[in-house]
């Protein structure tokens, strides 16, 4: 009888274990794990005017600049703390609010020992100072701040000031590198096609190089600096690093490298060959994704994009430009670069027009991703919020290629917002730094957490 029963059990178990192979065999996403997760957006925290920038900090808990002068707590659970950290606006230079302007707190970097120091630096636009030409627009200031133990932040210390010709191209974007320097990232000082403009009432030269910013190694605008923010050099609050490229002559000592327009995302890949990423904005044409090599020129003004460009008609490039710098050195190629909508109008390539630079993803909550570069554009229309999220990954051969990273509830990255930055907390989760509004007005800024659905 107990022998009868097995051999029924067992000859039923056979059977359903043939329907289970059958099943996996047509769908076979149930085999093994779950069919993977698709990503989703979580709101974190919102109320901001234009967030700019987040960075983690200890105990979970990570700093939000806002454009208009104020640092935000977001404390662990993913809850703003109900005081600020520290509040800029009496330190700013004038900007406009009722239209579009990229001047404000634009950036910020944490000591890599700020367990111990309780350092952070943050980049934002100061009026002039003193002793800058009176036709530029502003000053930005690199500033080092200490946080104390009650969560608000003081004693600063101006580390460096870079006088600005017009009131956009600044950059700021900031990070420490593994080798424990600041890599800060300087636009070209504005204007288009990085040339002074048309001079007005006989008060018109503001200092741009002949050969364009981007391209001079005796300013320090259009360029990514390295700085020891633990050193001073004589008559400076820092010190450049002895290896930079220019330490011994031939350009600025702070230059690391050089050839961008307005760089708007710097950050350091927290795994494999901790490659420097760097979002450069291009002009009307082209945006590009560059990995950023010591001494490096990144062809602005000369390029864009890959293709060549030429100040005096922007939108109709030569077909051929030099292949080299002023010094010989090669022109570096980005790693990617995609059409703006600007120019590329009908072309379906057309990706957006100004890029928003990332991070790549080193998280655990979605392994689809691990070591692609998610980024995003800013918009795909000036006056239309028409953000769209995007990831960039690397084939086999080292060619990189790009998507729309699709979202739950945003298909093909969609957001319907302005893409204005993305952050990383300490566990390599990212986040999109997002508003409604192409002007400095409103409180419609918000922070979301791209998390598994």
């Amino acid at each position: 009888m107990l022998a009868a029963g097995f051999t029924t059990i067992r000859a039923v178990n056979t059977k359903r274990l043939l329907s289970l192979v059958v099943v996996l065999s047509i769908f076979p996403a149930f085999a093994g794990h779950a069919a993977e997760t698709k990503p989703t957006l979580k709101l974190v925290a919102e109320g901001f005017v234009q967030p700019t920038a987040l960075e983690p900090i200890d105990n979970g808990r990570a700093l939000i600049a806002d454009q208009l002068g104020q640092i935000h707590l977001l404390n662990k659970g993913e809850k703003l703390h109900d005081k600020l950290v520290l509040d800029l606006g009496s330190k700013l230079a004038t900007y406009n609010t009722n239209s579009f302007d990229e001047r404000g707190l634009v950036g910020l970097a944490i000591h890599p020992k700020f367990s111990g120091n309780r350092k952070f630096y943050a980049f934002f636009s100061a009026p002039l100072r003193e002793s800058a030409p009176t036709n530029f627009s502003h000053t930005a200031r690199l500033s080092e701040f200490t946080l104390g133990r009650d969560d608000t932040a003081g004693g600063e210390r101006i580390i460096l000031e870079i006088d600005m010709p017009y009131f956009n191209h600044h950059s700021g974007r900031m990070a420490f590198g593994p080798d424990g320097f600041l890599y800060v990232s300087v636009g070209d000082g504005g204007n288009g096609n990085d040339v002074d403009a048309p001079a007005k009432n006989g008060n018109q030269i503001r200092g741009k190089a002949p050969e364009g910013n981007g391209q001079s190694k005796n300013t320090l605008m259009g360029k990514v600096l390295r700085l020891d923010v633990d050193k001073k050099d004589a008559g400076k609050q820092y010190a450049a690093p002895k290896d930079n490229p220019f330490v011994k002559g031939g350009g600025l000592p702070e230059i690391f490298a050089y050839g961008l327009r307005n760089p708007w995302g710097l950050s350091f890949d927290r795994g494999g060959a901790r490659e420097l990423f760097l979002a450069d904005v291009g002009q009307d044409s082209w945006e590009e994704i560059d990995i950023i090599k010591k001494g490096g020129n990144y062809g602005w003004n000369i390029r864009e994009g890959t293709v060549c460009f030429d100040p005096k008609q922007p939108r109709n490039p030569p077909e051929d430009c030099p292949k080299v710098g002023a010094s010989g050195e090669p022109l570096i190629d980005p790693i990617l670069a995609y059409k703006n909508f600007r120019k590329f109008t009908k072309d379906k390539d057309s990706k957006g027009i100004s890029i928003t630079g990332g991070y790549v993803y080193r998280g655990k909550a979605l392994p689809q991703l691990a070591g692609k570069y998610v980024f995003g554009d800013w918009s795909r229309n000036f006056v239309k919020a028409d953000g769209v999220l995007y990831v960039a990954s690397k084939d086999a051969d080292g060619k990189w290629t790009m998507d729309a990273l699709d979202l739950a509830a945003y298909p093909a990255g969609a957001l319907g917002q302005f893409i204005v930055a993305l952050g990383q907390d300490a566990d390599g989760e990212l986040y999109v730094l997002t508003n409604t509004s192409n002007t400095l007005k409103g409180q419609n800024g918000k922070v979301w957490k791209i998390a598994a659905e």
